[in-house]
């Protein structure tokens, strides 16, 4: 794939100096690194516009049916190398700064993480705007603007502390405004209605008005002429307050202002107290109302009419926080355009899809009745309505009992159920990963199943695959274009033309020694940010992901905690040495998952403090993980521990990356792990522990974790370290947690770990046979790029491919 880079190192140069002259008014001699990152990111995002002119024209004359993707979250990660790349520009950029005397990598170093997710949930949806613009399909995301970001990690003797994530000063450089499309939302307030001359009017009355103002991003697909908008809402409040600042009230006349502009300053706010809640459906309905009003007034320029917007659009609602989205467009058909009921709701079925995220019944959005009417008194109404037709629907059409349709209402005992909101709306409901898909069929919506068989759909997720690899991974990438070629790069399923070179001596030396590098550079990393010197003839082994129990972080740490103290017992025992990886965000209300963060630092300490230990065992947490982290960790792993109690997790998207950049999978058969299995074969992934039947099973015979605790000496001890203490440290919350309750089953699955981590040291040993499975997990990753994904989507959801 020989594509002549449509700028050259002279051209680049030409507009980087232009850019200080006339934009900036700079002298270049005398500018700062901070003024060439933004004359670099000016001059980016300029082709990036012009190509997005270009690309948008095509698609309106062509009437094409437009995709629009809400999502709460869009972990982006940096855009300058993300967009240099796929433009494929970047030499000639480093090319061009070079004669300016500017290194390219400091200047990726000055961009911050855009900080507008959290998880695996938001940089799914940046994958998925990566895709999109790749397969050239006309796409916009839409989120918040959010100020602040999650929150920066930051751990202060072994807790985590939150702080605001400063990262617009350095990011603002890559979003547009558009305050032309700015969208006044209203709060609160009442519904005054009734009838005159025959006809029914209603009013909204007594509301509060908050603005929502776009500022875009640009999302250039790789090497394609397709540019994704991700449009993010920034909250401004309708005016200052003059007469009460007049009389001195100082803090009034700036308080409305600032009760406004929260909705869009920190993404999930803490919602353990009534006024975060308030603060969370705030920001739901700002990003939907926003949205949809967006959305309507550019198929109207483009059409002139709603009537056939089903048919050239489709709205993709990422997990339930958008779900308002969908009494929003019947309100917005109903009350502006004057369209019936029948007529409002075949267009708004036929337009949205639902993906589901999650298994766990907590995790499905509620909101509580009277709180939801207060602040969204037409959206309740509608919602009612909603409820009511199906209820009677079931009742009329399907002869259902009054307890199945308890279970399957939208509102019931005082709450709103978005989850069953989004399944009864939506054309198309989909899960993330086959084992979740069916989950979803059987458990969680089989309810809906039975009543609505072709809406159940499966997309397994899928990745930025170059992000990690030939972004990410320069020594793997030169490997695979000296073997392959380059035709993986715009297709990743041609990666499985490597598992030609799987008994090639040479390759797999050469495989060992790119690993090797690339466990160099993190060492160098860790060992500049936290002072520990890690030994890089260890197996690298890797927990990276959002700290909670059903991720099992903590069965990954008790395990470490028993190799320890057999290292103790047994100091000159042959042992293979290990270090372990971590990196998680708590939620910040979350407690116990902050008791795990302290658990691992205090088992780090305690490692690191014991000199006859730490050469053979280590752990290392890194704080404050990200995407930008993440490019310099994947790559470096060696192990991959995907871990969750069968049935919870519903794909998970790190063990994609790992698997591309040669880690071998340690995990159960739960989420998207099973589907990597298939890929590899068995022999070249560590699977360990009950599968879901078995997990339901147990659960129903009555699960007793003390029995599993009276049973294995080693997991006794190691609980009662966690209620003595270690390192002077107590954990009684966890060690009760595990002893009494165990949700996650930590310890059914306890010994089957332990046998397997054993396992993968001994397989470890054989330095060309672990190379050989390391390159069967590369050249069978191909399958789960988010290319793939979109092409899914696009053909069996959005009904773009006909």
């Amino acid at each position: 794939m020989n594509i002549k880079p449509p700028f050259t190192k002279e051209k680049l140069k030409q507009l980087i100096l232009l850019t200080f002259q006339n934009d900036m008014l700079i002298d270049p001699e005398h500018a700062s690194d901070e003024a060439y990152y933004e004359a670099l990111c000016r001059v980016t995002r300029d082709i990036l516009s012009e190509k997005l002119q270009v690309f948008s024209a095509h698609n309106n004359a062509r009437a094409a049916k437009k995709v629009y993707y809400l999502s709460m979250e869009f972990l982006m990660g940096r855009s300058l190398k993300n967009s240099l790349y796929n433009l494929n520009i970047q030499e000639a950029m480093t090319g061009a700064l070079s004669e300016l005397g500017v290194d390219i990598e400091k200047m990726y170093a000055l961009e911050p993480d855009a900080g507008l997710g959290n998880g695996g949930l938001g940089r799914l949806a940046a994958c998925y705007m990566d895709a999109m613009a790749t397969e050239e399909l006309p796409a916009m995301g839409y989120s918040i603007l959010y100020e602040f970001g999650i929150f920066k990690q930051n751990i202060i003797d072994g807790w985590q502390t939150e702080t605001p994530d400063y990262w617009l000063p350095g990011g603002s450089v890559w979003l547009k405004v558009k305050p032309d499309r700015t969208v006044p939302i209203r709060f609160g307030g009442r519904i005054e209605e009734g009838w005159e001359n025959g006809h029914h009017w209603m009013n909204h009355v007594d509301y509060q008005t908050v603005y929502a103002v776009p500022h875009d991003m640009y999302v250039p697909g790789f090497r394609s002429d397709g540019i994704a908008i991700l449009r993010l809402w920034k909250a401004q409040s309708p005016g200052f307050d003059m007469e009460s600042f007049n009389r001195g009230d100082y803090v009034n006349a700036m308080g409305a202002a600032s009760v406004s502009e929260a909705i869009s300053k920190v993404l999930y706010p803490n919602d353990n107290h009534q006024q975060g809640k308030m603060l969370r459906l705030k920001q739901q309905y700002f990003l939907c109302a926003a949205s949809i009003s967006d959305i309507t007034r550019r198929h109207i320029t483009l059409y002139g009419t709603l009537d056939n917007f089903g048919e050239k659009n489709a709205i993709q609602i990422n997990d339930t926080h958008p779900t308002l989205a969908i009494p929003e467009l019947m309100r917005v058909l109903l009350d502006d355009c004057g369209y019936s009921w029948e007529k409002s709701w075949d267009i708004v079925t036929r337009s949205f899809a639902y993906t589901n995220h999650t298994v766990m019944a907590e995790a499905l959005e509620k909101w509580g009745a009277d709180v939801f009417r207060s602040l969204l008194p037409r959206i309740y109404q509608i919602i009612q309505e909603i409820d009511r037709r199906f209820c009677e629907e079931l009742q009329q059409k399907y002869h259902y009992d009054q307890y199945d349709i308890d279970r399957m209402r939208v509102l019931y005992d005082f709450q709103v159920r978005m989850a069953n909101l989004a399944v009864i709306a939506c054309h198309s409901v989909n899960g993330v990963s086959k084992l979740h898909s069916q989950i979803i069929k059987d458990s969680v919506f089989h309810d809906y199943y039975r009543l609505f068989p072709y809406k159940f759909k499966n997309v397994t997720n899928g990745i930025a695959s170059r992000r990690w690899l030939y972004q990410s991974n320069p020594g793997l990438t030169g490997l695979l274009l000296d073997t392959i070629g380059d035709g993986w790069l715009r297709d990743m399923p041609q990666l499985s033309k490597f598992s030609g070179f799987a008994d090639d001596q040479s390759v797999l030396a050469r495989l060992a020694e790119v690993k090797q590098e690339n466990k160099k550079r993190l060492a160098d990393y860790v060992l500049e940010t936290s002072g520990i010197a890690v030994n890089t003839a260890s197996i690298f082994d890797v927990q990276v992901k959002r700290l909670h129990e059903y991720k099992r972080q903590h069965l990954n740490a008790l395990h470490i905690l028993t190799e320890y103290l057999w290292l103790k017992d047994h100091p000159d025992a042959d042992f293979i040495p290990k270090t372990y990886i971590f990196g998680a965000k708590a939620a910040p209300g979350y407690f116990l998952a902050k008791q795990i963060i302290k658990f691992i630092c205090t088992l780090r300490d305690m490692i690191e403090n014991d000199p006859a230990v730490r050469e053979k065992l280590r752990i290392v947490f890194l704080e404050n993980y990200s995407v930008t982290i993440s490019e310099l960790l994947m790559p470096a792993s060696e192990i991959s521990e995907q871990i969750s109690l069968a049935g919870t997790e519903a794909s998970g998207t790190g063990n994609m990356k790992l698997m591309l950049n040669g880690a071998i999978t340690l995990g159960t058969l739960d989420g998207a792990n099973v589907e990597i299995g298939e890929c590899v074969g068995r022999e070249n992934i560590l699977f360990f522990g009950m599968t879901t039947p078995e997990v339901n099973a147990l659960k129903a015979q009555g699960y007793v974790p003390a029995d599993y605790c009276n049973k294995d000496d080693r997991l006794r001890r190691a609980i009662d370290l966690l209620s003595s203490g270690l390192e002077g440290q107590q954990f009684p919350d966890i060690a009760n947690s595990l002893r009494y309750n165990d949700p996650y089953m930590v310890l059914a699955d306890f010994d089957a770990y332990c046998r397997v981590q054993a396992q993968a040291s001994d397989l470890y040993r054989d330095t060309i046979g672990w190379q050989k499975k390391s390159l069967y997990n590369i050249a069978a990753s191909g399958y789960f790029c988010a290319d793939r994904s979109i092409q899914d989507y696009a053909r069996d959801i959005w009904g773009l491919y006909k």
